[in-house]
């Protein structure tokens, strides 16, 4: 259980948000959304224990977060609204690098079955420069599958994704909350997920 209270943040002297209150539970998402500059990055940074909310606390499973806590870290799938890959580096391999800077530890067979489910199975060998936008986002899809981590944090997931990627974020993400897993995502565009799942926080 994921709860807020009272979160209030700053840019310079300016109020982004100031009372914010949300709680989400296993199997559920929070959908974040506002107009730029409104503070959704912000927001998820403080989730993830990124940043500190000017006040406010926020609490996980009843204890409160503490910023860059490395035991709530390793409950956080984070992924910013760029894709942090190396030009020079494959597919593969960057989905490789990506896993071992998470802590993750996975077989040659793993890293190509999630580039085929995220359909890079032609791709996963060439360099990460030469793949689109929408690919190089397939590869942030491959390495959310293989996460397993309970509490997911996604700024923008659908950037550059086509109408076949965007469905594909929605299966990945619908199996995550099957599965007990939380979402918190700031997106303007629907994730194709059950209302029944779905919580919204509107700032600005």
């Amino acid at each position: 259980m994921l709860e807020a209270q009272k979160l209030a943040a700053l840019r310079g002297f300016a109020t982004l948000f100031s009372g914010l209150s949300f709680r989400v539970d296993a199997g559920e998402a929070i959908v974040v959304s506002g107009a730029n500059g409104s503070g959704k990055t912000k927001l998820l940074r403080i989730v993830a224990g990124l940043t500190i909310p000017t006040s406010g606390t926020l609490t996980w499973n009843g204890e409160v977060v503490k910023p860059l806590d490395p035991e709530f870290r390793r409950t956080i799938a984070y992924s910013g609204h760029l894709p942090a890959l190396k030009d020079e580096l494959t597919a593969a391999e960057n989905l490789a690098s990506l896993l071992m800077l998470d802590g993750e530890a996975v077989t040659t067979d793993a890293l190509h079955a999630a580039l085929d489910e995220v359909a890079l199975a032609a791709q996963r060998s060439l360099p990460a420069r030469v793949l689109s936008q929408g690919q190089r986002r397939r590869i942030g899809l491959a390495r959310l599958a293989m996460m397993p981590r309970p509490l997911w944090i996604l700024d923008e997931p659908t950037t550059a994704l086509d109408a076949s990627g965007i469905d594909l974020l929605g299966r990945i993400l619908a199996r995550h909350l099957s599965d007990g897993g939380i979402l918190v995502a700031a997106t303007h565009a629907a994730l194709g997920l059950l209302p029944a799942r779905v919580k919204s926080v509107t700032l600005g």
